[in-house]
């Protein structure tokens, strides 16, 4: 079932000006002292294997010991310009713990730890390939999702914070069993709330090891959300289905736990929720998105056939003519997030009456 919905390895699309300027505005772009192609000089590799002793399909690198003393160096410094403002003075009580290179998935990031000498905390972030897809899915998450996130960008060169959770795979697997009925039951409703935010922004290709489940300790409870933690997939496929997290088979177990968990009437009041909330961050959200679209509707980030069959779909989902008149993937995102906006207002202006 998943091998076809995904139909093709996406291409990396080049930032434009345009966008280089909109993230120079809001702080996104940066000069790294490194580059991605500087770690792939790397000499040699291991495997990396977790708890279980299984693969996780990352590899651990090294490099030459000349080498090591500036790549070390540089890594602490992109880390105090990610988390703090460049400032050199704190970079003696940082150590490089690991390079580690994820040789699966089309981004093959490298994972950088990075330690406190002084209290051993730690934390990683990764570097990546530029990606103009990858930027519009940060960008947007940024802006119509629950949380922020931070991220630095240039030319070839993209620095993202990680997102704390346990893997989407991982959860299902070890976790998901040992959940109480009320855990279970919450966790469906996080999850049908995550699904329609997938589909309204457009952001495909949620397998479960493409997000991540965020427990939180309230006083009397464990509460449970969900976020996505690779945006390679912002509106390039041309399959509605891509772009729903419930038709890829390794959701399976969660999408049954959304049928014996929740009524059909507790679902639609869900994705009527998560709309109005979406609705409500468009609103909030000002200028800054309209940018954004504006400058997505001029740029290319998918194939006019993957264009063609987008708006189709989403046209026999919505009967909204807007789909049908798009001429580019902004032009259909634009429609998408007015028609959840439109809709939001249409309801709350009956609401008067």
């Amino acid at each position: 079932m998943e091998e076809k919905l995904i139909s093709q390895k996406k291409p990396f699309y080049p930032i434009v000006s345009d966008l280089a300027n909109f993230l120079k505005t809001y702080d996104r772009w940066v000069d790294t002292p490194i580059y991605y192609s500087d770690l792939l000089r790397f000499s040699g590799s291991v495997v990396v294997y977790d708890k279980n002793d299984q693969d996780t399909l990352w590899v651990s690198v090294y490099f030459t010991d000349t080498e090591r003393r500036e790549i070390d160096y540089n890594l602490k410094k992109i880390y105090t310009l990610l988390h703090s403002d460049g400032n050199e003075s704190g970079i003696q009580y940082l150590n490089v713990d690991a390079i580690d290179y994820c040789t699966f998935g089309n981004s093959k990031p490298f994972r950088i730890k990075i330690r406190n000498i002084l209290n051993d905390n730690f934390t990683y972030y990764y570097i990546k390939q530029t990606d103009a897809s990858r930027i519009y899915g940060l960008e947007y998450e940024h802006m119509l999702s629950p949380y922020n996130l931070n991220f630095l960008v240039n030319d070839n060169t993209l620095i993202e914070e990680h997102i704390a959770g346990i893997p989407g795979d991982t959860f299902i697997k070890e976790f998901l069993p040992t959940c109480t009925d009320s855990e279970k039951a919450q966790i469906a409703k996080e999850y049908v709330k995550f699904n329609e935010r997938s589909m309204i922004r457009l952001l495909g290709d949620m397998r479960a090891y493409n997000y991540v489940v965020v427990p939180t300790h309230d006083f009397d409870q464990v509460v449970y959300k969900i976020r996505p933690i690779d945006f390679d997939q912002q509106s390039f496929e041309g399959k509605l289905s891509v772009y729903r997290p419930q038709f890829f088979k390794e959701n399976i177990p969660i999408m049954d736990l959304v049928r014996s968990r929740l009524t059909h009437n507790s679902i639609n009041q869900y994705k009527i929720e998560e709309r109005s909330i979406v609705a409500r961050r468009i609103i909030s959200s000002g200028n800054r998105l309209n940018k954004l679209l504006t400058i997505m509707e001029q740029d290319v980030i998918s194939s006019d056939a993957n264009l063609e069959r987008l708006r189709k779909e989403i046209y026999k989902f919505t009967k909204d003519k807007a789909f049908l008149e798009s001429q580019s993937m902004g032009e259909v995102m634009r429609a998408a997030l007015n028609y959840v906006r439109f809709t939001y207002e249409k309801v709350n202006m009956y609401d008067l009456f």
